[in-house]
C-alpha cells in the first residue's frame, strides 16, 4: 500500500471460497438455555448468532460453509435445511417464505465436521483440514458479533485482494483490558492495515504489545493445518490457534485489520443483551417501541 510499507501482492492471490466455523462448545455460560439449543442458534432479536455470521460470510462472497460441531448440535444442520412441512404450511396460508430464505444454502454449499473432543480452537480448525484442502479460507468465531457495512469479513477479503498471506480481525481496546485477550505486536501501518509482527496470548497490561485486539474473523492460507497438525496444547492446555498462528510469521505476510464497526461479545451475557438491544433499536418495525420502552424504563 503506497507511502505504508505494508506490501502489496497485487492480485495474485486465491479468491476465498470456504469459511469454517467452529461451533461445537458447549456453552455453559448461557446454561440453563443452552441446555437443548445450541449457543450458536440463541438470537439476536430474530436471527440466530450463527445466521449472521453466515449473512457476513455471504456478503463477502463466501460460497461454502463448514461447520464443525459436536454432540446437540443438530438444530445448527436442521436451520440451514428445507423444513418442507413449515414451508407449506405458510404456503398454504398464504404466508410469505421470503423470511426463510438466507436459510436456505445452495446443495453442496455446506458441510458438517465432528470435533469429538473439546481440545481447543486449534484443533477444531484442523478437523475441517480435509474440508478446507489447500485453499485459503475464513474462519469466524459466531460469539464474536461484528455490525458494519460493509460486514468485517468483507472489509477483510477486501485487504486481502491486495495483501494477500494471512490476515485477522483487530480493534482496539482501553489497555487495561488487554489481558483478557490475544494482542499483536504491531509492524508497520497503513490506515486500518496493521503488520502483525507477533501475538500475545493474554499478556499483562504492562507488558502488552499494542491494545489491539484478536477479534474473531480470520483469513488463514491452508499451511496453517500443518503447523497446527503438530501443534502442542497450549494455554488452558487446548490446542491453540494463536500459537500456530504467531508460528507461521515471518514465513508468509501477516497483517491485521482494524475492522471499522461495532463489534458485542456475545460469549458473555451482558454482551449478548447489549447486542439484542442495539439491534432492536435499529430496527425499523420494533424499534422506536423498544426505544420509548428503555427510556420509561431508566426514568
Amino acid at each position: 500500500m503506497a507511502g505504508s510499507g505494508v506490501q502489496s501482492r497485487g492480485n495474485n492471490v486465491k479468491p476465498i471460497r470456504k469459511a469454517v466455523f467452529p461451533v461445537a462448545g458447549l456453552g455453559t455460560r448461557f446454561l440453563p438455555a443452552t441446555k437443548a439449543i445450541p449457543k450458536e442458534m440463541l438470537p439476536i432479536v430474530d436471527r440466530p448468532l450463527i445466521q449472521c455470521a453466515v449473512d457476513e460470510a455471504r456478503e463477502a462472497g463466501i460460497e461454502q460453509m463448514i461447520f464443525v460441531t459436536g454432540r446437540g448440535k443438530s438444530a445448527i444442520e436442521d436451520h440451514f435445511d428445507i423444513a418442507y412441512e413449515l414451508e407449506h404450511t405458510m404456503a398454504s396460508r398464504g404466508k410469505s417464505l421470503k423470511v426463510l430464505e438466507p436459510t436456505r444454502l445452495r446443495p453442496g454449499n455446506c458441510a458438517y465436521v465432528r470435533q469429538q473432543e473439546p481440545l481447543g480452537l486449534g484443533h477444531a480448525i484442523w478437523c475441517a483440514r480435509d474440508l478446507v484442502g489447500d485453499e485459503p479460507f475464513a474462519i469466524f468465531l459466531p460469539d464474536e458479533f461484528m455490525v458494519g457495512s460493509p460486514g468485517c469479513m468483507k472489509q477483510m477479503v477486501d485487504a486481502y485482494a491486495t495483501l494477500g498471506g494471512n490476515l485477522i480481525s483487530v480493534l482496539e481496546v482501553p489497555r487495561e483490558s488487554v489481558s483478557s485477550y490475544g494482542v499483536i505486536a504491531p509492524g508497520r501501518q497503513d490506515g486500518a492495515i496493521t503488520e502483525v509482527t507477533a501475538l500475545v496470548e493474554k499478556p499483562k497490561v504492562e507488558v502488552a504489545p499494542s491494545n489491539l485486539i484478536i477479534s474473531g474473523r480470520y483469513i488463514l492460507q491452508p499451511e496453517v493445518m500443518r503447523t497446527l497438525e503438530n501443534q502442542g496444547k497450549g494455554a488452558g492446555g487446548e490446542i491453540q490457534l494463536t500459537d500456530a498462528m504467531a508460528r507461521m510469521i515471518g514465513t508468509q505476510p501477516f497483517h491485521a485489520v482494524t475492522f471499522a464497526g461495532q463489534r458485542y461479545d456475545c460469549g458473555s451475557k451482558a454482551g449478548y443483551v447489549q447486542a439484542n438491544l442495539a439491534v432492536a433499536l435499529g430496527r425499523e418495525d420494533i424499534g422506536p417501541e423498544i426505544r420509548a420502552f428503555a427510556l420509561d424504563l431508566l426514568n
